[in-house]
């Protein structure tokens, strides 16, 4: 074989190789992709379980305190209003505002307990508090789990080379991380 063949051949070789490892890097990226793309659809999912948890524990609460505080009729009718936002909510931003006011809803409702001291010695009602409290337990790890997944999406989505396959396929950044709210940042007022 004379030598100008054998530098083609080598060349196409290297061209090979170079090939192969473009395809391989773009497959990789690609697959991870979609991994991570798919676990903050999982997180999405077990947030919405645990959500929808204490939607289920509510009405339980909501008719225990009913029973000693007949009087507190606008407490209930907006834990009620909140409760179907939170399950007429279709978006993850909805989701987001519709639990914030559920969480607002629930707060008030604990105030009025404070009033009861009755209500505070029932067995029902202790059950059913710490059920909400370990609900609300799981909600805040599902919570710090997705924002978990949305956060290495987006580091995969915006670092090289993987940015170049993720614009390609039309990958782009998520937006929807859970944030505390306004109210949420101010320090509470404790009175005795």
């Amino acid at each position: 074989m004379n030598k100008k063949w054998m530098a083609v051949l080598i060349a196409f070789g290297i061209f090979i190789v170079f090939g192969l490892i473009i395809v391989g890097t773009i497959a990789s990226s690609y697959n991870r992709l979609v991994m991570l793309n798919e676990n903050i659809n999982n997180s999405w999912a077990q947030v919405q379980n645990v959500m929808q948890r204490r939607a289920d524990l509510i009405p339980n609460l909501v008719n225990t305190v009913k029973g000693y505080a007949k009087h507190e009729k606008a407490i209930f009718d907006h834990i009620a209003d909140a409760r179907a936002k939170l399950a007429g909510a279709t978006t993850p931003k909805d989701k987001f505002a519709a639990n914030d006011e559920l969480d607002g809803a629930i707060s008030r409702l604990l105030m009025i307990v404070e009033n009861y001291p009755n209500l505070k010695a029932n067995q029902s009602f202790n059950r059913l508090m710490d059920e909400l409290a370990g609900t609300e337990n799981r909600i805040a790890v599902e919570r710090r789990r997705y924002n978990e997944a949305v956060m290495a999406y987006n580091v995969a989505v915006k670092s090289f080379p993987t940015n170049i396959v993720a614009g390609f396929l039309g990958y782009t950044p998520k937006e929807v991380y859970f944030k505390a709210t306004e109210k949420a940042q101010k320090v509470p007022e404790v009175k005795f």
